[in-house]
């Protein structure tokens, strides 16, 4: 009778244990650490968002920059007051264009021409005692006296400014030399309101009580009246 076989037990297979992890971590080395990119610690702030009239403003203000880069000068102070004027709240804006427009309107005043001649200095004289700007008409006058010391327009005018500023004995030094380079000046001062303040001085007087002379040279300029 055959004997059974008695079956070998199986050998127990090994389990993994249960907590122990599938992969095994993996090290990084210090390679790998600096090829990651590292974060900011305080990271930069946003740029300040501008207003939609900052940009329109901006481009005024380089229209009128250009304006006054081709000289046209009164058109770009005209675009700087608007950029002034339609942008008030861009105050940053402003100095600039303030710096610009004082610049435009220098450049766009009207400048005046020094007078050259004995006419052009006669005439400016006239000017500035019609306007009562006696130091300025003195100032031109001396310049002809100077260079033509026997212009009786010159000292005749000089005369009244200096009557005008209430310097007697210069105002009747210039009439009476104004009188003895033409005698018709003497008539003229007679009636000239402008001499009023030396009415009551006796040399003044004096001077008025010679005989008239000759007529008066139609050449020079006449002391104009129409612009007081």
């Amino acid at each position: 009778m055959a004997k059974q076989r008695r079956s070998q037990p199986s050998k127990p297979t090994l389990k993994s244990p249960s907590s122990a992890p599938s992969e095994l971590p993996v090290r990084r080395s210090a390679s790998d650490a600096s090829a990651a990119p590292a974060r900011p610690a305080n990271p930069a702030p946003a740029a300040p968002q501008r207003r939609s009239t900052y940009f329109e403003a901006v481009a005024l203000y380089e229209r009128g920059v250009e304006m006054l880069q081709r000289h046209e000068y009164q058109r770009a102070a005209e675009t700087f007051e608007s950029v002034l004027r339609q942008y008030p709240e861009e105050k940053e804006l402003h100095e600039r264009v303030r710096l610009y427009l004082n610049i435009c309107r220098r450049q766009a005043a009207p400048r005046e021409s020094t007078p050259q001649t004995i006419e052009e200095r006669l005439y400016a004289a006239t000017l500035s005692i019609n306007g009562g700007r006696y130091d300025e008409a003195i100032t031109h006058l001396r310049l002809v006296r100077d260079e033509d010391p026997d212009n009786d327009h010159a000292l005749y005018m000089l005369a009244v400014a200096n009557a005008q500023r209430g310097e007697v004995a210069e105002a009747i030094a210039h009439l009476e030399r104004a009188i003895a380079m033409n005698p018709e000046n003497r008539g003229l001062a007679r009636t000239d309101p402008d001499l009023e303040p030396l009415r009551e001085d006796e040399a003044f007087r004096a001077a008025l009580d010679a005989p008239p002379g000759s007529r008066i040279d139609r050449r020079r300029p006449i002391r104009s009246r129409t612009a007081r």
